[in-house]
Order: structure tokens, then sequence, then C-alpha cells
């Protein structure tokens, strides 16, 4: 039975290789039944821009990128984030703490990177 989970990535991807792992894990969960979204918190959007030269592990984040804007895998971060950095093909949506706490109730299953 397929569920609804939301990976949410907390660390920043330039001090540690946890960020570009979840992101992977993701890619294989949405490759199976599960509707799966992406939450990026704090520096993790950096994931999604092309300032990557200080990303732990920018090899393996450059090899999974690709399908997870060809799955059309969602993206979520929160409000005032800066968006014009980030890489087109990719679906991402923007919203506010409680939006993001509410969606978080509402999935079956969450796992967090922080």
């Amino acid at each position: 039975m397929s569920k609804r989970v939301a990976v949410v990535i907390a660390e920043d991807p330039t001090t540690t290789h946890r960020p570009v792992e979840a992101l992977r894990i993701a890619l294989g969960l949405r490759a199976g039944d599960h509707e799966t979204t992406i939450v990026l918190l704090g520096r993790a959007p950096l994931l999604l821009t092309d300032a990557t030269d200080d990303v732990v592990d920018v090899d393996i984040l450059e090899k999974y990128r690709p399908s997870l804007a060809q799955l059309g895998v969602p993206f979520i971060v929160e409000t005032g984030t800066a968006t014009d950095a980030l890489l087109e093909g990719f679906s991402v949506t923007q919203k506010s703490s409680g939006e993001i706490r509410a969606f978080l109730q509402s999935c079956d299953r969450t796992l967090v990177f922080s």
C-alpha cells in the first residue's frame, strides 16, 4: 500500500554527507509506490543550486539530482527562502513553518535528517 512520506533535510550539506544521502533515500522511496516529498530547511536548499562546490559528496548529488527532477519529486522550502538561485526543473513550493508542520502531521511516515 502506498504511503505519504516526507523526507526532512535540515542539516548543512557543506558540513556532512547526510543531506545528500537523504536525497538518495528519498529517490529510492519515490521510485517505489510511495508519494514522497522532500522538505529542505536551513541551508539544505543549497542542494538544488549550482553553488555545490563545498557540498559533501557533490559527485553523488550530481548523479541523483537529474532523476529527482525527472520524476517530479516535490520539494518544500520555508517561506522567505531565496528561490532565485534554485535550478530550474524542480517542483519547489514555499510554505510557512506552520504549513510545513501541518503537512508533516498529515504524512504517514517522516524521515528527519537534522
